[in-house]
């Protein structure tokens, strides 16, 4: 099958991985890249042997597909020229800077039967694909997600640099319409919000705290999951997965006794039941490789991508409440 042609649009530092990734893949062709900062752009492009365009409409000409990482404040209009022209997207995140822009170009990329496919990343961690085989079905979820500050992001509130990442993979996990949002934050360093927690409620009954925070001393990135009979904590940072699983005993096989590392017993009703913990094997592989490679695939094969356009717009929907609540909040807080 042909390679499909694709160019990148912004080579700033997300920009000039995803440059260099594509340029490695059989797969595809890295036809070139273009920015508005033309020095930076003809140095990524005699990087990766590839060439600088200095209009975008030059580089849409031969393409098949658009690598978008630039500001979230120009998504809109350059997602439109781009699906316009008939090619198929990857845009980063979040999608756009509201929901109505959102669902323009969802709507533009649906008309044209186009692969629109939002830059999720944490969707390809190999951690989150790991949870698949324990069917989660949380009850209770608790995130953090913290970095140490940089200045890049700052032109956002943290809840749509950081947390947006664990809302999608929230509503991913989650099998249930939203109920309820409660949410503060605070700005230490920037004027937006650099840390807040909010508090989702779906009708099924699960709740979510979730935390982001921009400022902190160290980097880490948890998720853990509270579901009946079991426990499961995902550390997406060292890629690692723990689970604790409550069975009963009569079902736990000599096989299985060797396998897994049983905690301690529990008398339960007539039968009692065992606490077993398992740390399961983690694939190896880099996600932003992933994240390219599935959307070639989708490209090549027509194929709903792993994080569609509804997705990124439903992550956005959450985000911008919950940015509403937090900064209801902050004025509650002044007066």
């Amino acid at each position: 099958m042909e390679k499909v042609k694709i160019g990148v649009v912004g080579v700033g530092h997300l920009g000039d991985h995803h440059s260099r990734i594509i340029s490695h893949l059989p797969e595809a062709e890295l036809i070139g890249v273009v920015d508005i900062d033309h020095e930076k752009a003809q140095r990524a492009a005699g990087k990766y042997n590839t060439r600088y365009f200095e209009k975008l409409e030059d580089l849409l000409a031969e393409t098949d597909a658009i690598n978008l990482v630039v500001p979230t404040t120009v998504h809109y209009p350059l997602a439109l020229m781009i699906l316009e022209r008939g090619k198929n997207l990857l845009i980063e995140k979040p999608i756009t800077e509201t929901v109505p822009q959102a669902e323009e170009i969802i709507n533009l990329a649906r008309r044209r039967n186009l692969i629109l496919q939002v830059g999720h990343i944490e969707r390809f961690n190999p951690v989150f694909k790991t949870v698949d085989k324990y069917r989660p079905e949380p009850k209770f979820i608790e995130s953090h997600r913290l970095a140490q500050f940089n200045p890049r992001g700052t032109d956002v509130a943290v809840i749509l640099d950081l947390m947006i990442h664990d809302l999608d993979l929230i509503l991913n996990l989650v099998k249930s319409p939203l109920k309820q949002i409660e949410a503060a934050g605070v700005g230490v360093i920037a004027e937006s919000e650099d840390i807040c927690n909010a508090r989702l409620t779906f009708e099924n009954g699960c709740v979510a705290n979730v935390t982001a925070s921009r400022i902190s001393a160290r980097a880490l990135r948890k998720m853990r999951l509270f579901q009946k009979d079991s426990y499961i904590s995902l550390d997406f940072l060292t890629k690692t997965v723990e689970v604790y699983r409550l069975v009963e005993v009569e079902r736990l096989s000599e096989e299985e006794k060797e396998k897994k590392t049983v905690v301690g017993n529990i008398p339960v009703g007539k039968v009692g039941k065992t606490v077993i913990y398992e740390r399961p094997e983690v694939e190896d592989r880099d996600m932003l490789t992933a994240e390219i490679k599935s959307f070639i695939n989708s490209v090549k094969t027509k194929t709903p991508p792993v994080v569609s356009g509804e997705d990124g717009k439903r992550a956005l929907e959450v985000a911008l409440e919950i940015k509403e609540k937090a900064e209801e909040h902050k004025k509650r807080s002044l007066l």
